[in-house]
């Protein structure tokens, strides 16, 4: 092996077992009227995409973003009152059967994601495990 041989590197394809299961969303009309206001502004075929990413105190975070229908395979589409909520095959065990409710606080008003899923959940409510 040459001395232009070391350090290079390749990646080799991963197989994606993933569990998917049908996702459901309760959502609470404090909720609703929040969505509603925030897709005013959201253009047509837009939709409010609900994700678990890793990080917080706990190990997982909720992320929630208005953005373009997705069109790759592996999205779920949930219709609630006219709003589109997406939610990725990938995420479907962790949020299947969540409440999306809205809380107004002296601190300031936001999304709450009530999760039976969720084994432990942060003090802060935007964190689980």
């Amino acid at each position: 092996m040459s001395d232009d041989d070391c350090g290079t590197t390749f990646a080799l394809p991963m197989s994606d077992d993933i569990q998917v299961v049908p996702v459901t969303i309760d959502v609470t009309d404090e909720a609703m009227t929040a969505m509603e206001g925030a897709m005013n502004n959201a253009d047509d075929g837009d939709v409010l995409v609900v994700s678990v990413l890793g990080g917080g105190c706990s190990g997982f975070m909720y992320d929630l973003q208005i953005q373009s229908r997705p069109t790759d395979e592996g999205w779920q589409f949930i219709s609630c009152d006219g709003i589109t909520i997406a939610v990725h095959d990938k995420d479907s065990v962790q949020l299947s059967g969540i409440t999306l409710d809205f809380v107004n606080s002296l601190m300031g008003g936001g999304f709450k994601v009530i999760n039976p899923n969720a084994q432990k959940a942060c003090s802060c409510g935007k964190s689980f495990r």
